[in-house]
Formats: C-alpha cells, sequence, structure tokens
C-alpha cells in the first residue's frame, strides 16, 4: 500500500468507528463459543442495497456437508437482477478458505480468513492481513480486516426478535487501479447464537479517485444497505 493510501485509510477507519458506535447497544453477555454445524443447517436472508433506487435480492445458506476437512456451504442468490450459485468452505466455524466478503465475488485464500474468532467476547478485536485470489475479477491480492466486538442487543429481523452482539467490521479491499484508490467497507454485524449465524448486516462502502487530493476526495459510494435474516431451520445430520 503505497503512503497516500494508507494517509486515506487510517481517517476513515477512526471516524466510522465512532459513526456506528451508537449502532453498539451496552448491554452485557457471556462470551460466545464457536457453534456446532449440520448438514441441512439453512439460514434465509433478505437483502437491499442502494439509494432511491434499490437493487433487492433473497439468499439462501445451506450447510451441505461437515468433516474432518471442514464445512461447505452452498449460497443461493436470487432476484430481480442476479441469479447466482456459489460455494463456500470453512476450514471451522468462522474460518473461511473459500468464500465471499464482499457482494458475491469469491475469494480464495492463502491462510484462513477470520470471519468470526470464536470466542466472541465483548471487546476482543482482531486485525487480519490475507493474500487471496478473487475469482471474479482472476487476480491477487492482500485484504486489511478489522473487526471489534462489541455488546449484546436485543434485535428483530423478519424472523424475529433475537439476543446478538454487535460486531463492527472495517475493511480495506485489493482493487486498487491507476485511476482509484482501494474501496473501503464499513458493517455493522450482529450475530445470534440461537441460529448459530449472522443475523443482520448493515453495509457501507466506497472508493476515491486519484488525482484529487488538492480539490478534496470524493466518496464513490459502491454499498448503502442492508442484509438481514427472513428464517432459519437447523439440520438434522
Amino acid at each position: 500500500m503505497s503512503p497516500l493510501s494508507r494517509s486515506i485509510f487510517i481517517p476513515v477507519v477512526i471516524g466510522t468507528l465512532a459513526g456506528l458506535a451508537g449502532c453498539a447497544s451496552t448491554g452485557s453477555g457471556p462470551a460466545i463459543e464457536a457453534p456446532a454445524y449440520h448438514v441441512g443447517d439453512r439460514w434465509v436472508y433478505h437483502g437491499e442495497d442502494g439509494f432511491r433506487i434499490k437493487t433487492v435480492w433473497d439468499e439462501t445458506h445451506e450447510v451441505t456437508a461437515v468433516g474432518p476437512s471442514g464445512i461447505t456451504v452452498r449460497v443461493t442468490v436470487k432476484g430481480p437482477s442476479v441469479d447466482l450459485v456459489r460455494t463456500e468452505q470453512w476450514s471451522a466455524p468462522g474460518e473461511v478458505m473459500v468464500g465471499a466478503i464482499y457482494d458475491n465475488q469469491t475469494r480464495r485464500f492463502a491462510t484462513p480468513l477470520e470471519r468470526l474468532a470464536f470466542p466472541l467476547a465483548n471487546g476482543k478485536v482482531w486485525n487480519q492481513r490475507v493474500d487471496n485470489y478473487n475469482e471474479t475479477t482472476k487476480a491477487t491480492g492482500n485484504i486489511n480486516r478489522y473487526v471489534r466486538v462489541g455488546s449484546w442487543d436485543k434485535v428483530t429481523t423478519p424472523a424475529g426478535t433475537f439476543d446478538a452482539v454487535f460486531m463492527q467490521v472495517i475493511m480495506r479491499l485489493d482493487d486498487e487501479e491507476f485511476w482509484r484508490w482501494p474501496t473501503q467497507c464499513n458493517y455493522g454485524v450482529w450475530y445470534a447464537p440461537a441460529i448459530h449465524g449472522l443475523l443482520k448486516e448493515n453495509r457501507e462502502a466506497f472508493y476515491r479517485e486519484k488525482g484529487q487530493e488538492m480539490d478534496g476526495l470524493t466518496e464513490i459510494r459502491t454499498q448503502h444497505g442492508t442484509v438481514e435474516l427472513v428464517s432459519f431451520t437447523p439440520g438434522t445430520s
């Protein structure tokens, strides 16, 4: 990362941490241990993204295999403008070897990406840099992902009301080009142990074009959306 891109990223992290602090609750609760997944575990989510004209979709995550080599999850995404199926591979609960962290771009990580670093306890922080191969862009790169675990709250989604722990996720992607700086993501995520998974996610992301340093840096928004749970069905094996 160039000195300029580093100087852009750090103030954004500070600002967004302060901005999302109000989303975290003040409730307390026990640390969350890693769940045991079963074949047939199924989560259905509804997603919306955009401003005045929104993109909408539904996505289903289903565990299709659990074994010594890890956990396989099939993700089906359907909407008016999207229809795709992708597969994630987890080496352990929360540890992603193959999966998506931004839109539906499947990435293969050189070392496991810690999507969830169990046990999840209030104040826990992890900050990871991970080499990966992006199957969509056919490019290699390095992701910087920072997560801070907040406290507990009751969160309501179409699936019902659940006790959930809040996490703030800050990411810098690896999509810098000669004309633009990398995409920066600021997500608010709630994890509910009752469903063994993510309950809700608020997504904000943007990039800045190069050559604007003298005129101020304009943010080009790439995400402004929410994904929330519609239903959860536990597996039986």
